[in-house]
């Protein structure tokens, strides 16, 4: 028996990696479209969500029939537990992913049908926000793979850099209001595509402390610090 669980887990993380590895080049894409205003790499992460959603489903088919055949316990059920944790956040990073993107293709048909051949101003902070997102995520998932509680405790500190910019964005994008009103028309967009990449970072932490929790035992969510 315990040869049977510990391969149905070994399978289980796996499946976890190969997920993780999809939606992150989903968020990589969504952010390259950004950065170029690029229909075609915005519809290829709209292509992908049906993907992610499969495997996502697959993921949690298999969880529940570790827990019905093997009856988990302790670092085992934890595992199981984490990973069902987990795979609720990278669908639904996934889905943000998709919402970024179809900003991208709004921002592209709002400019043809006005006209328009301006260039759409990106707050500056952008690029740190682009940067630290993804490294979140990337960490994350590294985290998992190789079971580092370090890490993954890093990843939580990185939430309010990620904070900060979309504020400073924000700001940003209300003095542009005020100064450029032709950008009027794109600056929701552009304050949506800031509001998406804090919530993906929001779950790349809390994966991040599920990972504490899988590998430790310690629920670190309440806690003032960590």
């Amino acid at each position: 028996m315990t040869e049977d669980i510990q391969s149905s887990i070994a399978g289980l993380k796996q499946h976890m990696i190969f997920l993780g590895t999809v939606v992150e080049e989903s968020v990589t894409t969504a952010i390259k479209a950004v950065h170029t205003l690029d229909n075609e790499l915005a519809e290829r992460v709209l292509d992908g969500d049906k993907k992610i959603n499969s495997l996502e489903v697959n993921v949690e088919e298999l969880c529940l029939k570790i827990l019905a055949l093997h009856q988990p316990v302790a670092s085992d059920l934890r595992f199981v537990i984490t990973v069902l944790k987990i795979n609720t956040d990278f669908e639904r990073i996934g889905d943000l992913a998709c919402k970024i993107a179809d900003k991208v293709i709004l921002v592209n048909r709002t400019k043809q049908a006005a006209g328009s051949s301006a260039p759409i101003i990106m707050p500056s902070e952008f690029d740190e926000m682009f940067e630290t997102t993804q490294n979140m995520f990337t960490s994350c998932l590294d985290a998992f793979v190789s079971e580092d509680a370090d890490l993954a405790h890093k990843v939580c500190l990185m939430d309010d850099a990620v904070d900060d910019a979309k504020r400073a964005i924000r700001l940003d994008l209300e003095e542009l209001s005020k100064n450029k009103p032709e950008l009027q028309p794109y600056l929701p967009m552009i304050l949506s595509v800031a509001r998406g990449l804090e919530r993906i970072s929001d779950h790349a932490a809390h994966i991040a402390e599920d990972i504490i929790y899988m590998l430790q035992g310690r629920i670190i969510r309440h806690e003032k610090s960590i």
